[in-house]
């Protein structure tokens, strides 16, 4: 039988390494635009220095376009268990990029392997680094995975967003978790039970990409590879064990009817500026993968902070994106994804911002399986800030920052913050409005006080000033722009007791704006029982006690943890709060009296949220952010028709009553710093209307 043309020359597409069953044969495809040779290099794992086999291909047969292909029969293929590239070209001296001495890694690499002499410093200086570069593996055989009877989670009114460390959540030997599970994908699963218990519909996956072990990077934002689960993660060393462990990870969740999201970093990678290593991208095509400076001495553009952006104007690099999405969508079964610094898709090859159409957000839209995702974006990066209207992607889930700070301010007592704080309760509608020509959705604004990045909400109410000197930079990294307040005493050295219960106190009230406003809600992970970090507001380094969950903290602080626990319920129990829709004529603001006092000098402020066009209760909450306690009375029914749910003065059980405690006066005393929430019982009506 005559061979066909793509068996003797190989395949364009898809790009990376695929088992070809029919043909008994691996198809590999490389898009490298500006190399001028291009060689496959397969080892076998007696040996990782000296290639098992060595295929040099050919423009003439094995070049489509930009992308170098071929196909290698498994006859041929023999003991090579890893494969890797040799790419030669011209560039600019300065970019540092394509050396054929250098072993380079499959940016479509799905699993990858790193040898014992594995160097990340080989890959900074010239010469070959063969035996010190890590290596895809060839791993077509995989058995297919038993996905029955799992389905994703689908949630909405009833999202609660919780933000974990894969490794940091289980690593801690006070977790509770087996020591042969602890910091891994397999650790998590034990702790589905706990989440359950507080009421998680959600989990947000810090960065769960292949990084560069000897990176420092603790948190996971600078990755090597954009479709390989970091192995690091795996509870046990066998070959392409970590797929295993994580698919069976997401189907544990799925099956507790909890979410999954990914934390993606798609905006850079770890190999840095001219200086940085050589392990993939830079080798294979500098210009092609990376935006490019007019500085002849940083010349690789720099908007994400690390030394270096991806070119979002070149359509394979988006390809690339896109086909990582649909890869942890189709074969991870992922529900969403938050992407970092996501304002870097919005930038041109010059590095200007496309405010119109910007491609790759059409392009994922247009996508019949992403587009349905949950996507949440961080709309900004170093150099643009792109929150609401300005962010291009429409229709995607934003990161609030403008809620957190809104926030923060008001609960320390910041003068001036009435107004916007009604605006952030209610959904940011001045962010995200839904005027005929908009139409965007208050739960698009996903609303949190603290994230990974900054003070835990501990820290927030127990220190003025980062305490970052262990990161190894003098105290100059991680933002001052904190917004917090240390309750009188900066620490927690010789805390007086009056000031742990005003941080107690504060620490409630920023769970109960969080849960009581209109949008997504999202936390980090330990908030719930008073985690810290020490005051350190970056701790991106830090894989010890300081960036580990201190569960310790669980048992001490029980009662912070009932009132989490207790408030995520109420949120769900009352669909008034959270809706696509902004409350509009369903809310009435108050003040102490009748009015709002939107005067500089106010602290306080009330609402009255109607539930009837939901089918729910009525709630009313009062809000006092002054230093004195205030009378507040309330302006709507009479006082036996409310109950008083949350008195974040009272202390435990009293600061969260599940069947209320009735009122005798429609005069409250709402105590300095303190939130009364109170409910009133609402008589049938017709059923409710969509919102």
């Amino acid at each position: 039988m005559q061979q066909r043309w793509v068996q003797a020359e190989g395949s364009p597409l898809p790009l990376g390494v695929t088992w070809i069953e029919e043909d008994q044969a691996f198809n590999f495809a490389l898009h490298a635009e500006h190399a001028e040779s291009v060689t496959l290099l397969l080892y076998a794992a007696t040996d990782l220095v000296n290639p098992f086999l060595t295929i040099r291909f050919d423009f003439l047969h094995n070049k489509s376009g930009r992308i170098w292909h071929c196909r290698v029969p498994i006859e041929e293929i023999g003991e090579a268990r890893y494969y890797a590239y040799s790419v030669s070209g011209q560039t600019a001296p300065q970019l540092h990029s394509f050396d054929p001495q250098k072993v380079l890694l499959d940016p479509y690499a799905k699993c990858i392997f790193f040898p014992a002499g594995f160097d990340r410093e080989r890959a900074e200086r010239e010469g070959s680094n063969a035996g010190h570069a890590a290596l895809g593996a060839l791993n077509g055989h995989r058995p297919a995975f038993d996905w029955e009877r799992e389905r994703s989670p689908q949630h909405e009114s009833d999202a609660i967003i919780y933000e974990l460390h894969v490794k940091g959540f289980t690593k801690n030997p006070n977790s509770g978790v087996d020591p042969s599970r602890a910091g891994t994908y397999a650790g998590l699963v034990e702790k589905i039970p706990y989440l359950k218990d507080l009421g998680i519909t959600v989990v947000e996956l810090m960065p769960v990409f292949q990084r560069d072990p000897q990176e420092g990077d603790y948190w996971g934002y600078m990755p090597l590879n954009f479709f390989a689960p970091h192995a690091q993660y795996a509870s046990t060393c066998g070959y392409d064990e970590q797929h295993l462990e994580f698919r069976e990870m997401v189907k544990a969740f799925h099956q507790a009817d909890i979410g999954v999201v990914l934390d993606v970093v798609y905006n850079h990678t770890c190999e840095g500026d001219h200086r940085g290593p050589i392990y993939s991208y830079k080798g294979i095509d500098a210009p092609s993968y990376y935006m490019l400076s007019s500085d002849p001495a940083n010349p690789y553009a720099n908007y994400s902070g690390t030394g270096n952006t991806l070119n979002f104007s070149h359509g394979h690099v988006r390809k690339m994106v896109t086909d990582s999405l649909r890869y942890w969508k189709q074969e991870m079964h992922i529900d969403g994804f938050r992407f970092d610094l996501a304002s870097v898709f919005s930038r041109n090859s010059d590095g200007s911002l496309n405010w119109g159409h910007a491609p790759i957000f059409s392009e994922i839209a247009a996508d019949p399986e992403l587009g349905q995702l949950r996507l949440i974006a961080e709309p900004w990066d170093t150099g643009a800030y792109q929150l609401g209207r300005g962010f291009p992607g429409v229709t995607w889930l934003q990161w609030n920052g403008r809620f957190r700070d809104g926030i923060r301010r008001f609960v320390k007592s910041e003068p001036g913050m009435v107004p916007d704080v009604m605006r952030r309760i209610y959904g940011s509608d001045d962010l995200f409005p839904d005027t005929r020509a908009d139409a965007y959705h208050a739960y698009q604004s996903v609303n949190y006080v603290t994230s990974h990045d900054g003070f835990t909400l501990y820290d927030l109410v127990s220190y003025d000033q980062k305490r970052n000197w262990a990161n190894g930079h003098q105290n100059q990294d991680g933002t001052d722009d904190n917004y917090s307040w240390n309750c009188g005493h900066e620490g927690d050295e010789a805390v007086p007791p009056e000031v742990l219960a005003l941080r107690r106190k504060q620490v409630k009230n920023f769970c109960c704006l969080l849960f009581l406003s209109n949008g997504t809600p999202m936390f980090r992970a330990g908030d719930e029982f008073l985690n810290t970090q020490f005051g350190n507001n970056n701790p991106y380094n830090q894989d010890n006690e300081t960036g580990w969950v201190d569960w310790r903290q669980l048992q001490s602080n029980q009662e912070i943890f009932r009132f989490f626990k207790s408030m995520i319920a109420f949120r769900k129990s009352h669909p008034a709060l959270s809706r696509s829709r902004f409350w509009r004529e369903d809310v009435a603001w108050y003040g102490v009296g009748p009015t709002v006092d939107l005067s500089h000098e106010s602290r306080s402020l009330a609402f009255c949220l109607h539930g009837a066009s939901q089918g729910d209760d009525d709630i009313y909450v009062m809000m006092n952010a002054y230093w004195q306690a205030l009378e507040f009375e309330i302006q709507e029914g009479t006082p036996q028709e409310w109950k008083r749910i949350v008195d974040t003065e009272l202390p435990s059980p009293d600061d969260f009553s599940a069947d209320g405690s009735p009122l005798e006066s429609a005069k409250y005393l709402v105590s300095a710093r303190s939130i009364v929430v109170l409910l009133r019982t609402t008589p049938p009506t017709d059923p409710p209307r969509p919102r």
